[in-house]
């Protein structure tokens, strides 16, 4: 019955556009014409009615119009012939022709109408919401319209089907307020990342990052510098990042990298809040980088999902001074890095982690490390300790601190840290820093955060200016 009353509704247009357009044509013909109807043929014809458009003899398949007309018999079953065969499409219609093909489209219309079983109050209230809505269907189609060639013009310049092009950018103004003897002078750093996420099935990725970075102020030497630069020269672009990460089913992901991971780069979540946001490298933590490990490297990493909220995380790394050298290779490559960590990572109150890391340099260097994250909503405390040994000492090392989102501002965090950073030199002691920072998204593509930063580098040197204090302002654009 529905088959029937589409139908119906697809009939209207045909007979009506008929309609008007032979109705135009007759009311332009009176106008520029005073011939009486009576000039028309007017013998009476009996015109004979058709079952397909074959039986017509003067209308062949390379007619403009073969296709309308032949929708018009075989659907609806509404066109009527002379009784010799003929359609006679080329000669003008007198109203007495037109009236009767009408009536006949109309009469099936009818019956089609008839045979859905639709009620006519229905099919009136149908007019009455196309006629009082015309205005706002016109519209929707012209949307419709602009989408449509929007799409096709996306499509037909998009970067590529299966790879996504996105990059950051940090820009750093930075100012020593108390100097330190390796920091005088207001400075910039700024860092410039293009990363090429490419995906195959839907659930993998091919990264490839291009970075170019220059400036790494606040004593990157000791305190670690900023965590979003990287030193180095704007000179020279380097491949940063080259990694094949895919799915084991649901639960597995393993990764394979040519370059670029290391250390925390393994690891589903540091667990503490600190790290992204806070300006110094220090909210990261440091630990991870403990030993020097180097991220110029190929390796393999494995995560493990045993729940949604317990992950076990694992990864090596060899450094290419022996991992791209056959008479070396990977496996004795003299900077190896293992690590493992497993988190529970809850969607409240509580995420926590424990850490094992170890690095071939400084005569092998191991970590052990836990990581804590308390939740109170808005408000978080969070912070981690790290108990490092190595040929001929051993470093502990910690970070503490408290913040708040969504403070003022939607999507904000002000963030108070602070902690002793890893020392690695037999009988020195551990720097000291602390900072202050509060980040404020402006929109998806920039965010801005201003920062406080108080160092101390315990060099222990007789008449050396240990201490300092920092400002500086991070600008992040994403795109």
């Amino acid at each position: 019955m529905a088959k029937l009353f589409w139908q119906s509704l697809l009939a209207v247009p045909a007979a009506l556009g008929a309609a008007v357009a032979v109705s135009g044509s007759a009311i332009a013909a009176e106008a520029a014409s005073t011939v009486e109807v009576s000039n028309f043929d007017q013998d009476s014809v009996q015109l004979a009615q058709i079952t397909s458009v074959s039986e017509l003899t003067d209308v062949l398949p390379s007619d403009w119009a073969f296709q309308a007309l032949q929708s018009l018999v075989e659907n609806y079953g509404c066109i009527q012939g002379y009784p010799d065969r003929t359609f006679r499409g080329q000669r003008s219609m007198t109203r007495f022709e037109f009236a009767a093909g009408l009536n006949s489209c109309l009469d099936v219309i009818a019956t089609l109408i008839a045979q859905s079983g639709i009620d006519p109050d229905d099919l009136a209230t149908i007019r009455r919401l196309q006629e009082e809505f015309q205005a706002e269907l016109a519209t929707l189609r012209g949307r419709v319209d602009a989408l449509e060639a929007e799409t096709a013009t996306l499509r037909a310049q998009q970067f590529s089907t299966t790879t996504k092009l996105r990059g950051q950018v940090d820009m750093h103004l930075v100012t020593p307020i108390d100097t330190v003897a390796t920091d005088t002078s207001t400075s910039v750093a700024s860092r410039a990342r293009l990363n090429f996420d490419s995906s195959f099935t839907g659930n993998d990725r091919l990264r490839i990052r291009l970075q170019g970075a220059q400036g790494n102020a606040v004593s990157s030497g000791v305190l670690g510098g900023l965590a979003n630069a990287s030193g180095g020269s704007f000179a020279s672009v380097v491949v940063d990042d080259f990694y094949y990460q895919f799915p084991v089913g649901s639960r597995i992901t393993v990764t394979a990298s040519a370059n670029g991971l290391q250390g925390d780069d393994y690891v589903t979540s540091t667990i503490v809040p600190f790290d992204g946001p806070s300006v110094a490298d220090a909210g990261g933590p440091q630990f991870y980088d403990a030993g020097g490990s180097s991220s110029n490297g190929a390796g393999v990493g494995l995560s493990i999902a045993f729940t949604d909220n317990l992950v076990l995380d694992a990864g090596y790394t060899a450094g290419y001074a022996g991992a791209s050298s056959p008479t070396v290779g990977v496996f004795a490559a003299t900077s190896q890095s293992y690590i493992a960590q497993l988190s529970y990572l809850s969607d409240g109150f509580l995420d926590v982690g424990a850490t094992y890391l170890h690095n071939d340099q400084l005569g092998g260097t191991d970590t052990f490390a836990g990581l804590l994250n308390l939740d109170f909503g808005n408000f978080f405390v969070a912070g981690h300790g790290a108990y490092s040994t190595f040929t001929g000492g051993n470093d502990f090392s910690w970070t503490a601190g408290v913040g708040f989102n969504d403070l003022f501002l939607e999507g904000t965090q002000l963030g108070i840290y602070g902690g002793q950073l890893p020392n690695f030199t037999i009988g020195g002691e551990n720097p000291l820093l602390i900072e202050g920072y509060y980040e404020i998204p402006f929109n998806e593509f920039l965010t801005i955060t201003p920062a406080v930063i108080y160092g101390d580098l315990n060099t222990n040197v007789a008449g050396a200016d240990d201490t300092g204090f920092w400002g500086a302002l991070r600008a992040t654009f994403r795109f």
